[in-house]
């Protein structure tokens, strides 16, 4: 009852409609090309493994600089939301002319002005929205904020399905049309949207951030390792199940099943953070990271990559979900920059996943024992944290007693 009335609650606060619906139309235009960029490199630019890695990191690299250089200032800005819409146009221009790309060059060149400013998009956009609930309802601002991400992530699961049936429909040429329509969408929400300034949303109504987080630099290299490990598979698995099955569309099916939990499984996490604490959710959803690399990587089986997409999902929700909050919870009163950190992880942790897997041949599964070594490893961090948290919390109170 408790979920139902706050849900009930988010939906009626002013302009939340708007937010949602922007979050969502965002999610379809990146979803409809997520699962098909590096397919499309490959095949119809005919780049070898190392040009396709190479473009995705230089540009990854770009739009960490912008992120974070965006992120650093975005605080002093009264408006994210126009630094989000010029975003949304350069991407627009990239979009352009990496349609018309023939060679390693011409598709760097636009895959680099399409990308280097969509992690900006992203960091403002959950910036505005934390400042607006912040201002309108800020006992709910944590679950507000994982609804938003989970619309943005149905959205992109939308965008999947979409994306798949413009390829059969219209070929790579379609599914760029449809990523471009998707920014175009975005503005169009984004000049509708009065938005509430940080230094508003941190005034007298709004009150200062709830449920701040001390900094953990040894956290945030554990959120790095996971987010790198879903990186490789973001990245790898629309190759490798092109590989083993031969039909590059599957991807998009595969990576839809997760749309039916994403939305449950991100309001679960975010109510079980609240009780329980973040570091421990994470935990929790790593494990679910871990049985699902090891599936992909001892597998050759479709309808076992199929099943395995809930339980991935269940990790996915917490990633994108909680862990945002608890980054942006870091630095409270900053969100633009502790939006853009969030992203700006996420970024770096793109880069290093795309690199690990050129150490073995081809689009072979064992590609996913990188994953699952990384999200080991980051379980081990995240244990050693908790024990000491739970040794510190133990000492205080023998102090106090």
């Amino acid at each position: 009852m408790g979920v139902w009335s706050d849900f009930k609650r988010f939906v009626r606060i002013k302009r939340a409609g708007v937010l949602l619906l922007t979050l969502f139309c965002y999610g379809i235009g990146t979803g409809i090309l997520a699962p098909m960029n590096s397919i499309y490199l490959s095949e119809s630019i005919g780049l070898s493994k190392g040009q396709v890695v190479s473009v995705f990191a230089i540009s990854l690299i770009l739009n960490m600089i912008a992120t974070m250089t965006v992120g650093m200032i975005s605080d002093r800005l009264r408006s994210k939301r126009k630094l989000a819409i010029s975003a949304a146009l350069l991407c627009i221009l990239g979009l352009i002319f990496y349609m018309r790309a023939e060679s390693y060059t011409s598709a760097l060149f636009g895959m680099c002005l399409a990308v280097a400013p969509s992690g900006l998009i992203m960091g403002q956009l959950f910036a505005m929205s934390r400042n607006h609930f912040m201002q309108l309802a800020p006992d709910i601002v944590e679950m507000a904020q994982i609804w938003l991400r989970a619309s943005l992530s149905v959205g992109f699961f939308a965008g999947l399905l979409i994306g798949a049936n413009l390829y059969l429909l219209a070929t790579f040429q379609g599914v760029l049309w449809g990523n471009m329509a998707g920014y175009a969408l975005l503005v169009v929400l984004l000049l509708g949207y009065k938005e509430y300034s940080s230094a508003i949303a941190e005034g007298s109504n709004g009150g200062s951030a709830p449920n701040s987080e001390p900094f953990s630099l040894i956290m945030l290299i554990a959120l790095f390792m996971i987010a790198c490990a879903d990186a490789i598979r973001g990245l790898y698995l629309p190759l490798v199940v092109k590989d083993l099955f031969g039909k590059a569309e599957l991807m998009s099916y595969i990576w839809s099943i997760q749309a039916v939990f994403e939305l449950l499984f991100m309001t679960i996490a975010g109510y079980w953070a609240a009780k329980y604490g973040s570091k421990r959710i994470i935990l929790i959803g790593s494990a679910a990271a871990l049985i699902t690399y090891t599936v992909y990587a001892s597998s050759a089986s479709l309808i076992v990559f199929f099943l395995v997409q809930p339980v991935y999902s269940f990790f996915v929700s917490i990633l994108y979900g909680v862990a945002m909050g608890y980054v942006q919870r870091m630095f409270a009163g900053r969100s633009g920059f502790g939006s853009s950190l969030y992203v700006f992880i996420s970024l770096a942790a793109s880069l290093a996943g795309y690199m690990f897997p050129l150490l073995i041949a081809g689009y072979d599964p064992r590609i996913f024992i990188i994953p699952l070594s990384l999200t080991a490893a980051s379980m081990i961090i995240m244990l050693i944290v908790l024990s000491r948290d739970r040794k510190l919390a133990s000492s205080s109170m023998h102090i106090s007693s």
